[in-house]
């Protein structure tokens, strides 16, 4: 745990950076520190928490608010499978608390040293309380100082979150079928989102993404 803890420091301060950003936009749309903070504990996924912070304030029905989450939050039964080995002798109860705590973040570091070292569940576990510990201290401090906050831009907060993702993207990579792959993934993504106009081209995108990937490896076994 102490492992896994520490090797997602570094990419901590990106989640602390934007969870700042969130904290600030639930002060400013009149959502209470304890409605911030359940979500934090119950839905812990901060793409999903900004679409369902923007809904609340528009005051879209509870179906359409719920839905959107899970739709943007089903890329986690993809990654789940990756992390079958690390879950082979643990009981139901174990893989459903860890897999809540689990993040993009942490999953990408686990992923990376699952290849190199000889790791448990518990260094997932421990890297994915340094992220949510990293989001309750970035959400509070936000919302307490959003008036710091009032332009994220001028601090260089609004790109944290791809930032992010270019970080995990970079740990990925390991040959030029990653990136035919990411590339791919990507332009379907936004053909699609512009084309449905709905969270549900996520799934969609990562779906037809694996495929590709099947497909572009299983060539080069081939060959």
């Amino acid at each position: 745990m102490k492992n896994g803890f520490l090797a997602n420091l570094p990419i901590s301060l990106s989640v602390f950076a934007y969870g700042m950003v969130l904290g600030s936009i639930c002060n400013t749309k009149n959502i209470d520190y304890l409605q911030l903070m359940l979500m934090n504990i119950f839905i812990f996924a901060g793409s999903s928490q900004f679409v369902i912070v923007d809904m609340l304030s528009n005051n879209l029905s509870l179906t359409a608010i719920i839905g959107s989450a899970i739709l943007i939050n089903m890329r986690y039964f993809f990654k789940g499978t990756t992390l079958d080995k690390l879950f082979l002798n643990s009981s139901i109860k174990q893989k459903l608390l860890i897999m809540h705590f689990v993040t993009d973040e942490s999953w990408a570091i686990t992923m990376k040293n699952m290849k190199e070292k000889d790791i448990t569940i518990y260094f997932l576990l421990g890297g994915s309380l340094c992220i949510f510990l990293s989001w309750i201290l970035g959400t509070s401090i936000g919302y307490f100082f959003a008036q710091l906050i009032i332009e994220p831009k001028n601090y260089g907060l609004d790109f944290t979150f791809y930032a992010m993702f270019i970080a995990i993207l970079t740990t990925m990579y390991k040959s030029k079928n990653d990136f035919f792959t990411f590339f791919v993934t990507a332009l379907i993504a936004i053909i699609l989102e512009k084309l449905l106009g709905n969270s549900i081209y996520i799934l969609i995108s990562a779906i037809l993404g694996s495929f590709f990937s099947l497909i572009i490896n299983k060539r080069v076994e081939n060959e």
